[in-house]
């Protein structure tokens, strides 16, 4: 699974779905399906380094489109981890308030713990292995604690996902 960040959004970075297929066909993705129109997409692949294939998906964007986009890939294994490890009951949680932010690498534990949580309240996060999970009630747009959760701020890239979009693309992985 590729997830590309910024993409399509404000009418910035541009990349239709038809070329995303494309570039991921270009190096070596079968099975292609996007979701959406945010840079998501489900493929298989005879790699199994996810950081190579993302590597050679920014390349395939940069040297196409001119454009520099953060991916991220994700096995469909370790989808299915980050859905199963969710540390929230989700019976009365609103898929599109409710965040999986996917990063680069190990969640920065030493930045999150910095963040006074409480003063954010009802808004929550919770830290998995490579993704941080957070919980926006009241919405996510003006979210204090949702926009804390950039490069920047944590030291590593980060893409978030609805959960809706999460489990979507899980149900696209394991088909």
């Amino acid at each position: 699974m590729a997830l590309l960040r910024g993409i399509n959004v404000g009418g910035h970075n541009k990349v239709p779905m038809q070329t995303l297929r494309e570039l991921l066909a270009g190096i070596g993705g079968t099975e292609v399906r996007t979701h959406l129109q945010s840079g998501n997409a489900v493929f298989a692949h005879d790699e199994r380094d996810p950081a190579l294939l993302a590597a050679d998906l920014e390349r395939a964007l940069a040297d196409e489109l001119g454009l520099t986009i953060t991916c991220m890939v994700r096995t469909g294994a370790d989808l299915r981890r980050v859905v199963d490890a969710n540390p929230y009951a989700m019976d009365d949680v609103n898929g599109s308030r409710f965040l999986v932010v996917f990063l680069s690498g190990p969640v920065p534990l030493d930045k999150l713990a910095a963040i006074d949580r409480s003063t954010y309240a009802p808004d929550s996060l919770e830290p998995g292995e490579r993704e941080i999970y957070g919980h926006f009630p009241d919405g996510i747009r003006d979210s204090k604690l949702a926009a804390l959760l950039t490069d920047r701020r944590l030291g590593v890239s980060a893409t978030a996902r609805n959960w809706n979009t999460v489990t979507k693309l899980l149900e696209f992985a394991e088909a």
